[in-house]
């Protein structure tokens, strides 16, 4: 770390207010430094900064955590700090020191950054971008053989859903160790171990959703429900529990902990099917967990135990899991005005997008020859017109069920008098909108045209605005106003030439309605509560730079490309 871009970044990822001046002292740099550091940045944490009068802040916190303060932590609750700027997986790391570590070593810990190749159970990859997952391993060893640590999963499972709940986080638990808030996960755990003789080091790798990462299908995270979270006092919560738990689980086992895991248990006492190979394993209803860590099941042969491997929990009936089994693969469309997009998506998690203008389909063509074999359902939302529609419909070898806005799915009331009028891309953001947050929210699209809906934080969705997108309005000056025929400038507060007033009326005009729609919906569901904005299409990134400073500073943005293709994600899933 012999460069300022990782030790700024984590500095800044407080969210709170530094002095430039200060940040240069700390880091034993020059300003200029900082702004060369600040470049090198990728788009989508740049976009998060905020610059005003020598100060620099974020727009929301980031899953980053200083050196000093994480060797601190580390060292205070007895293990060996490590932090990695950039690895590939820290318990891969971990795993090969163990090995090769003497007996009588000290408990280990690694944080990174970055993972380029994270893993998860299963063989799973683990996805993230910078600052949106906390992610990190620690070792530790116990005189027990490694036959008998099948419940240690569990009990760390229990430390970070209790360590969230303490904070005002209502993590469950999906067994075996699964963190989740309802049906999408927040978290994951993997461990891996290494023997010597009567003794087993366990190395622990723990990832936690931070915000959300933009390809993880059915996922959530933290800043969804607690947009000020501080991932520090996260990270030294889960190590002082792990502190405590671990010794009395090398001393004790699973059963002290037996209680504590099925009070978070998200199915205890429901209904559930088991799947291995994608094929039913058994069906019942949960009655509890063994000292082993095997999930107890009452089936109609009575009550059976299932130990964790290739083994997949699913809430509810076999029946409806069998129905959806041969669903895996979907292709799903957002025929919008100017552009066809897609995405390919299987059991849950989109694998790739693309892209087309309408005069010129042959990608998809190509697409669909590539990834199309095994697609059960092409499911698409439509603003484009009838004769584009059969234009899609006419290339692909399977028929598009094209769904319209709708008076209500998966709990969101549609206010709009006449939902067959509203634009199905509208609904379908709104829906895609609940994968980044459960608070209120203004979902704002900029596209050809730019639409400003209001949800409240109890799912009713209230309506909203239309207006012209930038290219409309810039035509209609172009058209309609003499003199104003020409190239657009740059947006300024205080615009000096023609071509940047034009820049900067557009500009206000979005900004100006993005604001007021939010303070219309923070006066309607009362003032404290938060109202997030969430923005997507082509021009989002120049619109959350636009809005005003104080606004920003206050408020929760989030930038989200393909927010239609999340929404039909999220109805394919859950209607």
């Amino acid at each position: 770390m012999n460069t300022p871009f990782w030790p700024l970044l984590a500095l800044l990822a407080d969210g709170l207010a530094h002095e430039v001046q200060t940040l240069a002292k700390t880091l034993n740099c020059k300003i200029p430094q900082l702004n060369a550091a600040w470049q090198e940045m990728p788009a989508h944490i740049q976009s998060l900064l905020r610059q005003r009068n020598g100060v620099w802040q974020l727009t929301k916190t980031l899953a980053l955590i200083p050196e000093n303060t994480f060797n601190h932590c580390a060292r205070q609750y007895g293990f060996e700090p490590h932090l990695l700027a950039q690895t590939t997986s820290t318990n891969t790391i971990l795993l090969e020191q163990v090995r090769h570590a003497p007996i009588d070593s000290p408990p280990q810990i690694y944080l990174a950054y970055e993972q380029t190749a994270g893993r998860g159970r299963q063989g799973k990859a683990w996805q993230n971008r910078i600052g949106e997952c906390l992610m990190f391993s620690l070792s530790w060893t116990f005189q027990r053989p490694q036959a008998e640590l099948g419940g240690l999963a569990l009990i760390v499972a229990v430390a970070i859903s209790q360590t969230l709940r303490e904070l005002g986080i209502p993590a469950q638990i999906k067994w075996p160790n699964d963190l989740m808030l309802d049906n999408s996960k927040l978290g994951g755990i993997l461990i891996e171990t290494v023997s010597h003789q009567q003794q087993t080091t366990a190395v622990i790798g723990i990832g936690l959703n931070f915000s959300i990462p933009d390809q993880v299908g059915t996922a959530t995270a933290i800043l969804s429900l607690l947009p000020q979270a501080q991932v520090s006092r996260i990270f030294q919560g889960i190590l002082a529990k792990l502190a405590q738990f671990l010794p009395r689980f090398n001393q004790h086992g699973l059963s002290p902990f037996l209680a504590d895991y099925n009070q978070l248990h998200r199915d205890q006492g429901r209904l559930v099917h088991l799947l291995t190979g994608g094929r039913t394993l058994a069906e019942g209803t949960v009655s509890g967990i063994a000292s082993s860590g095997a999930l107890l099941l009452q089936t109609a042969n009575g009550e059976q135990s299932f130990v964790n491997g290739e083994i997949s929990l699913r809430p509810g009936a076999a029946a409806t899991e069998t129905k959806n089994a041969t669903q895996k693969r979907c292709l799903l469309l957002d025929a919008g005005n100017s552009k066809l997009k897609w995405a390919w998506v299987e059991n849950g998690c989109i694998l790739s997008y693309g892209k087309a203008a309408y005069y010129d389909l042959q990608p998809l063509i190509q697409d669909w020859a590539r990834q199309g074999c095994g697609t059960e359902r092409i499911i698409g939302c439509a603003v484009c017109g009838e004769a584009r529609q059969q234009q899609i419909a006419a290339i692909l070898p399977q028929p598009v069920l094209w769904l319209p806005s709708m008076p209500e799915a998966l709990g969101i009331c549609n206010h709009y008098r006449n939902p067959a009028e509203h634009g199905a891309d509208r609904w379908f953001n709104l829906i895609g909108s609940r994968r980044y947050t459960r608070q209120a929210c203004v979902v704002v699209s900029c596209g050809t045209a730019v639409t400003v809906d209001a949800l409240t934080d109890t799912n009713h969705y209230l309506g909203g605005s239309i207006l012209p997108g930038f290219h409309l309005m810039k035509e209609a000056l172009s058209r309609r106003t003499a003199n104003l025929n020409r190239p657009l400038g740059k947006a300024y507060a205080f615009a000096t030439t023609t071509p940047n007033a034009m820049a900067s009326g557009i500009m206000d005009a979005v900004c100006g309605a993005i604001v007021l729609m939010h303070e219309r919906l923070q006066q309607k569901i009362g003032t404290g509560k938060p109202v997030d904005i969430i923005i997507t299409g082509g021009g989002a990134n120049k619109v959350a730079q636009a809005l005003p400073d104080t606004f920003v500073l206050d408020n929760r943005i989030e930038i989200v490309d393909n927010l239609v293709l999340y929404g039909l994600l999220n109805w394919v899933e859950y209607a």
